[in-house]
């Protein structure tokens, strides 16, 4: 990890950009975000966790930050073929938290 001071930051960024996203999704109630909303909530648990297990030194940060990073990367490409603005916030926090945290 770069800075992990960085990552939490980047992370619980990304948590607050990934729940929005995906409420507002929900809200929509279009069909075609049913993988975005699946993808958001995922995003949202392992940043929250690797912010934990950041703060504390955690022994097995490194191995979820790696993790982190993989659903992060996934999210972003899923929010970022939708148009809408939440979407595009999304995909934007999650390319920062994933390179915040990759090792």
């Amino acid at each position: 990890m770069k800075n992990v001071d960085a990552c939490i930051r980047s992370c619980l960024a990304c948590l607050t950009a990934c729940e929005t996203c995906a409420k507002a999704s929900i809200e929509e109630g279009n069909a075609d975000f049913i993988e975005c909303i699946k993808s958001c909530r995922d995003c949202a648990d392992i940043c929250a966790l690797c912010a934990r297990f950041s703060t504390r030194r955690s022994k097995h940060v490194e191995a979820l930050c790696q993790l982190c990073a993989q659903v992060c990367r996934v999210c972003a490409a899923t929010c970022e073929i939708h148009e809408e603005e939440h979407c595009q916030q999304c995909a934007e926090a999650c390319r920062t938290c994933a390179a915040e945290c990759a090792m």
